[in-house]
C-alpha cells in the first residue's frame, strides 16, 4: 500500500479495490424497502439544517484543533479516506488528522485503545469524536446523513464480504454520522462485533422513521464522551 501523501492541504488515502463510477449491485436490498418521499424530504431537510448549524457552531473549535495538529505534527490538519456510500458509490470522508502521516505505512489497521499512532494532545479529539466534525460537510453535500449506517472503507468491505455476504444490503441508504449500531454496540474491531453491527444496521433500515431518527440523535448525545461508542 502506498503511503498517504498531502494533496491540496488534505491527506489523501489512495483509492483501492473499487471504482466509484461502477457501484456494486446490492443483493436483497429490496427486502429492506424504500422510505416514502415525505420521510426522505424531511430527513434531507434535517440533515442540511443540522449540518449547517453544526459547522457554524463548531468552526472556532475546528480551527483551534487544526492549528494544534499542525503545531505538533507539521502537515495537513485534515485527511480524507474513500468510504463506501449509498448504492456502493465511493466518496471522500473528511476527518481531523489525529495520527501521524505514516500511521498506515504497514497497511490498513483498526484503531486501538491507547493507540501509539495518535498525536500528542489529540486523544481527546478521538474520545469526544471532535475529529469526526468535518463529516458535517459530507452531510451538507449529500454524501452522508446525520443518521444511518456508518460508512466503511472499501478494503474493509471487501474483507468482511467474505464472511458477511449481506453487508452490501446496508448500502441502500446514505451512511450516517451515527446510527443504531453505534448507539447499541459502540466501537468494534473484530468479526464478531462486525456481525452485530451489520445486524443492527439492517434492523435500522427495516424500521427507520422520523421518530426513530430523533431518538437515535438524542441517544448519541449521551454517548459522545464514551471512548467505546460510535
Amino acid at each position: 500500500m502506498r503511503n498517504s501523501r498531502p494533496t491540496g492541504g488534505v491527506v489523501l488515502q489512495p483509492r483501492k479495490s473499487a471504482d466509484p463510477s461502477r457501484p456494486r449491485p446490492i443483493d436483497g436490498a429490496g427486502s429492506l424497502g424504500e422510505p416514502g418521499p415525505a420521510f426522505s424530504a424531511v430527513k434531507r431537510a434535517v440533515d442540511v439544517t443540522g449540518a449547517l448549524a453544526g459547522l457554524l457552531t463548531a468552526s472556532p473549535l475546528l480551527v483551534l484543533c487544526m492549528l494544534w495538529i499542525r503545531t505538533v505534527n507539521p502537515g495537513p490538519a485534515l485527511f480524507r479516506q474513500w468510504r463506501v456510500g449509498r448504492r456502493g458509490w465511493l466518496f471522500p470522508l473528511y476527518k481531523l488528522r489525529t495520527m501521524s502521516l505514516d500511521a498506515e505505512s504497514n497497511g490498513v489497521q483498526y484503531a486501538q485503545a491507547n493507540d501509539p499512532r495518535v498525536l500528542p494532545g489529540c486523544a481527546w479529539m478521538r474520545r469526544s469524536h471532535v475529529d469526526e466534525l468535518p463529516q458535517l460537510w459530507n452531510v451538507l453535500v449529500g454524501q452522508m446523513s446525520l443518521v444511518g449506517p456508518r460508512p466503511e472503507r472499501p478494503e474493509m468491505v471487501e474483507r468482511l464480504r467474505r464472511h458477511i455476504p449481506r453487508i452490501d444490503r446496508r448500502h441502500v441508504s446514505r451512511p450516517g454520522l451515527t446510527g443504531l449500531a453505534q448507539v447499541v454496540n459502540g466501537y468494534t474491531n473484530d468479526l464478531r462485533g462486525s456481525r452485530r453491527k451489520i445486524a443492527c444496521d439492517l434492523r435500522y433500515l427495516r424500521r427507520r422513521s422520523a421518530l426513530g431518527e430523533f431518538k437515535l440523535l438524542l441517544r448519541t448525545t449521551t454517548r459522545i464522551w464514551d471512548p467505546a461508542a460510535l
